[in-house]
């Protein structure tokens, strides 16, 4: 916008003609506000490598802006990013105390930081230490842990060693789907792992790997994990008492389960009638 001056505002400013800016800032400022805060920019740093021919703007300040326009706009694609970044510039470069300018936020830069992120070693540690730098931000006190696996199902072409494959799905089977493995702090709901794997990989296989995780960044024994009946496999239960941790989940009924559970119930019934069963609560 181009403002014409009066001759008195211009002995002012100095300038035949004042332009001003204006950039459409919502809440960027404050998404990224709580990214500093959490130390989000500090742990991608720390565990992703910076080249010598790299760019100026750090992959943590890459990380936190990328991740405020995936929040505030709802797009993740990466050929978005260089025309947002043209329209934030001021703001953005503000922000970070350091110029941003749009081909820091090109296609090949952003793949670039995908591939650091998708490296399982490289992952582990970032995951690991911002578990630890949000639970002392919040003070949390982590006591159950749900465990559970969902799947996204894609319109896609099938690749060999592509994570989009067909697998069992309780939402379209005649499409080819992504399954995501997470764990997160119950009842807030705040993750603290995840593994993206192929669409055909069965549950079962993907709970330790994932419990093993929570128990290295939390440092914490006696914590309650909770799932469902895939959860209920006799090698994730033993690990996770091995761990000395507590697992709440219901079995399966296949296999001698099926036949033995109305035993149970009878058994219960029979204690219960007979005041030889012990009170378990806790007080809300």
């Amino acid at each position: 916008m181009i403002a014409n001056l009066t001759s008195e505002e211009q002995g002012v400013f100095d300038k035949d003609k004042l332009q001003i800016i204006t950039e459409r800032v919502d809440d960027i400022p404050l998404l990224i506000a709580q990214m500093i805060r959490m130390g989000l920019r500090e742990i991608i740093d720390r565990h992703i490598p910076q080249h010598g021919n790299q760019r100026q703007l750090s992959w943590g300040w890459t990380t936190v802006i990328w991740m405020a326009h995936i929040i505030t706009e709802g797009d993740h694609r990466k050929v978005s990013m260089s025309e947002y970044v043209q329209e934030m510039q001021h703001t953005l470069s503000f922000l970070a105390d350091q110029p941003v300018v749009p081909l820091d936020f090109s296609d090949d830069r952003l793949a670039h930081l995908l591939r650091h992120l998708s490296n399982n070693t490289c992952w582990s540690k970032i995951e690991a230490d911002l578990n630890q730098q949000t639970i002392e931000v919040y003070n949390l006190e982590p006591e159950t842990i749900r465990c559970d696996a969902t799947t996204v199902s894609a319109d896609q072409e099938i690749t060999e060693d592509g994570l989009v494959q067909f697998g069992h799905s309780k939402d379209n089977a005649k499409l080819p789907q992504i399954k995501l493995m997470s764990a997160a702090l119950d009842p807030l709901g705040m993750p603290l792992a995840s593994d993206v794997v192929s669409g055909e990989k069965a549950d079962d296989g993907l709970y330790i790997p994932l419990i093993a995780r929570v128990n290295e960044s939390l440092e914490k024994s006696g914590l309650l994990f909770s799932g469902d009946c895939k959860m209920s496999a006799l090698e994730t239960r033993a690990y996770l008492v091995s761990s000395r941790q507590h697992y709440l989940c219901p079995l399966p009924l296949t296999g001698k389960t099926s036949h033995e559970i109305t035993d149970w119930i009878n058994t219960g019934i029979a204690k219960d009638q007979e005041d030889d069963l012990v009170s378990v609560f806790r007080e809300n």
